[in-house]
């Protein structure tokens, strides 16, 4: 039987996992995170999953720690597999899986190599993304790819919508992979880097409007941070969710929320104006 060790975290590991488990991978350890108290949790436990089918369960603080160490090598696993794990891996561990390590991304590799490439990708206006799984290599997101498969983001799509559209592509990237890993004929395709960038970690302060900027980028920025992540906002208030207003125009007054008919609107930087359809007042 094939085996594997398997780190994995958020919806995109609990859905991931279930296919190894449906494709009768032995999996001999899964590696974790503990919940973060700072963090809302909107997804299913990877923990939990793996209790319920008796599979041992590692939540180190740091995975670099002996214990870790030590029981990846009485594994031996065929694969190594990461979902969604928040942490790099370091190179010795890659090499301690016979048949190979791989990685799900989300994003449509080369682009939006990095942290939160599903945020990022709403922030920056694209129309589509997806999920791959890539061989891991030293370097992060770097690897040959064995699969992708792409999504569209719609104009008003928050983060966390997208997100639910990569968890579904990433199962069916794996579930359309995995015969072809275990049976030793994948075909992997290198990646030409110079096509795209790599991305770091976003801060909920990243999220403060700077309104000197256009409609569409400020609407991006809500989209891309709306709840449940921190959401974008200004010193007086939170905004979760907006409208862009292409035939309205911004009246003569420096950029910034108002108030007209009881709605609440925003002048943007560049004459646009977004209607403030969710907001709270800032904390």
């Amino acid at each position: 039987m094939t085996s594997a060790v398997v780190f994995a975290y958020s919806e995109v590991g609990v859905r991931c996992l279930r296919v190894l488990l449906r494709h009768d991978v032995h999996i001999a350890l899964v590696i974790t995170h503990e919940d973060d108290p700072t963090e809302q949790r909107w997804f299913a436990s990877v923990a939990e999953l793996a209790r319920s089918h008796e599979i041992p369960v590692l939540l180190p603080t740091d995975p670099n720690e002996p214990a870790v160490v030590a029981a990846i090598a009485r594994a031996g696993p065929d694969f190594l597999f990461s979902f969604y794990y928040r942490r790099m891996l370091p190179p010795e561990w890659l090499a301690a899986a016979r048949r190979g390590a791989f990685n799900m991304h989300g994003s449509l590799l080369p682009k939006y190599r990095g942290r939160a490439p599903v945020n990022w990708a709403v922030l920056m206006g694209e129309t589509e993304t997806g999920a791959t799984l890539h061989e891991m290599v030293a370097k992060p997101d770097a690897g040959r790819i064995v699969d992708r498969e792409r999504v569209p983001i719609g104009e008003d799509d928050t983060a966390v919508q997208v997100f639910r559209k990569v968890t579904a592509a990433a199962e069916t990237v794996l579930r359309r992979s995995l015969p072809r890993l275990v049976a030793g004929d994948a075909v992997l395709q290198e990646q030409n880097l110079a096509q795209g960038s790599y991305f770091g970690a976003r801060r909920p302060e990243d999220g403060r409007i700077d309104w000197s900027k256009s409609a569409r980028e400020i609407h991006n920025l809500v989209r891309a941070v709306a709840p449940p992540y921190p959401g974008a906002f200004t010193d007086k208030m939170k905004i979760l969710k907006t409208k862009i207003e292409p035939s309205l125009r911004a009246p003569e007054r420096m950029p910034g929320p108002y108030r007209e008919n009881g709605q609440w609107y925003a002048a943007c930087g560049d004459g646009g104006v977004l209607r403030l359809l969710e907001v709270e007042p800032a904390r």
